[in-house]
This record gives C-alpha cells, structure tokens and sequence, in this order.
C-alpha cells in the first residue's frame, strides 16, 4: 500500500447541460463574479477511460508510481509503471526538489486490437475494453508481462511538491508538465464560461469515434489556481472541477436464437 501525501479526488459527474449550466452558475456565485462581465475560464480536457496513476519524482529521478485506490491509500505499481514508454526515468530541466505528477494510463485503441489479435491467435480469451486490461496490466506481479502491452499515459494533474512553487493555472500547470517531458493530451483547450464548455463538449463529442484512445466524457476544471484554492472541496470532489459525461455507446443487434 501507498499513502497519498495529498488525496486523489474523484470528480462529480454531469450528464445533462443543465448540470454544467448549474456548475457554472455554483462556481460564480462562490467567486462572486457577474456572468456577462467576467465569465470563468475553464481547462477542457477529454476524460479517459483508463485508470489514474500518481508518479513521485525526487531530485527529478522516477521514485515510485501508485494507483489512486480509495483516493487516501493506493497499489504501489512502481515497476509496472516503469515499463511504460512514455513514462521518463528523469524529468528533463529544472523540476522540483519533490513533485507527484498525476495522470491517466489507458491502452490505445490500436494496442488494444492488437492484443487481442494476438491473444485469438494462440487460442486465449480476449479482453472485454481497453481499460480493463490497462488496469489488468498495471497489477501484473510480473512487469515483464506489463511490457508487453502498448500503455501509455497523459499527465494532468500534480499532488504533492517541494522545492518550487505551482503554477497560476491549470493550462500553465500543463505547458509545465511538457517541459518535464510529460505528455499530456492533445486534446486540451482553454474556454470560456457555459457556451464554451458545451461547444467543447459537442466538438470532442463529434470526434470521439476517430479518437485513437476511448473516452467517456470530457471535464471542465476553474483555470485559475487561486479561484482552485477559494473554491475549495467537497467530501473527496472537488467544487473547481466536473467531468461531463457521455451518454453511453448503444448498438442494435439480432436475437438468433
């Protein structure tokens, strides 16, 4: 078991417009801002179906990788995690004395396909969703097996840090990340109160089929690091972020027999 210097949180869901209507009006109404004069800018990022992984970096060396767990205490997945190629052993530049770095590991479509392929080929079960045997990779005992499947990772978020102070928001929490070396989704866009919110929602929406990774919605998160701190948390949520989910993927089928 790992304890989490600073708790993994969970985020509220919204499934209707109105819910992100009535988020945004919450988020306001806490700040005290006026909805015409001074919208909330927000960091949209898509949600991945995958499974999140905190990764403690010390002096910029790769120390230890963790799941979220209950969000207080996870699985140290440390030489698991090490396996990923997209994962650094070292942060490049100047990071911090002490950073966790926070992020999502999912199987690409693509990797997924061919696991399973391959899997049919020599007579094996093949997997239900790529985030089951993401997760399933992950707590492999052995890591050679955990090699073996095409993971990778989109960091997003950062918990515990030494040495440096955070930055003002999350899209420069974000271009920091990059600088470390740390991939993050390409996906990621600044926008603007509700309209702007919901605009994204239905752009990824639209695209989310010829995404090469699955996807179950997208989150909204208050850019502002000082707006973050103001709002605060709720229970294990917090008041600055929600994740809009998609309705789920329906197909027909015939009954034979």
């Amino acid at each position: 078991e790992v304890q989490h210097a600073v708790p993994m949180l969970s985020l509220d869901n919204a499934f209707a417009d109105s819910d992100i209507e009535a988020f945004n009006r919450r988020v306001r109404e806490r700040l005290g801002r006026d909805a015409e004069a001074e919208p909330v800018v927000y960091a949209a990022e898509p949600k991945l179906d995958g499974l999140a992984v905190s990764i403690l970096y010390v002096a910029g060396v790769y120390e230890r990788a963790a799941t979220r767990g209950d969000g207080v205490t996870g699985e140290d997945v440390t030489a698991n995690v090490r396996t990923i190629r997209s994962v650094p052993q070292r942060l490049r530049g100047a990071a911090p004395a002490v950073i966790e770095v926070r992020g999502e590991v999912f199987l690409p479509l693509a990797g997924f396909d061919r696991v399973n392929r391959e899997a049919a080929e020599r007579g094996e079960k093949i997997y239900v969703n790529p985030r089951n045997l993401a997760a399933g990779s992950l707590r492999q005992l052995d890591a050679r097996v955990t090699a073996s499947r095409p993971l990778d990772v989109f960091f997003y978020s950062i918990g515990q840090c030494e040495g440096s102070a955070p930055p003002a928001s999350q899209t420069e929490l974000l271009a920091r990340l990059r600088s470390w070396g740390l991939r993050t989704c390409p996906e990621i866009a600044r926008v603007e109160g509700v309209a702007g919110c919901l605009e994204y929602y239905r752009k990824i929406g639209a695209r989310r089929a010829q995404l090469p990774y699955q996807i179950d919605g997208v989150v909204y998160k208050v850019d502002s690091r000082a707006d973050q701190e103001r709002l605060g948390f709720v229970s294990r949520a917090p008041r600055w972020a929600i994740a809009h989910k998609f309705p789920a993927d329906e197909e027909l089928t015939t009954l034979i027999g």
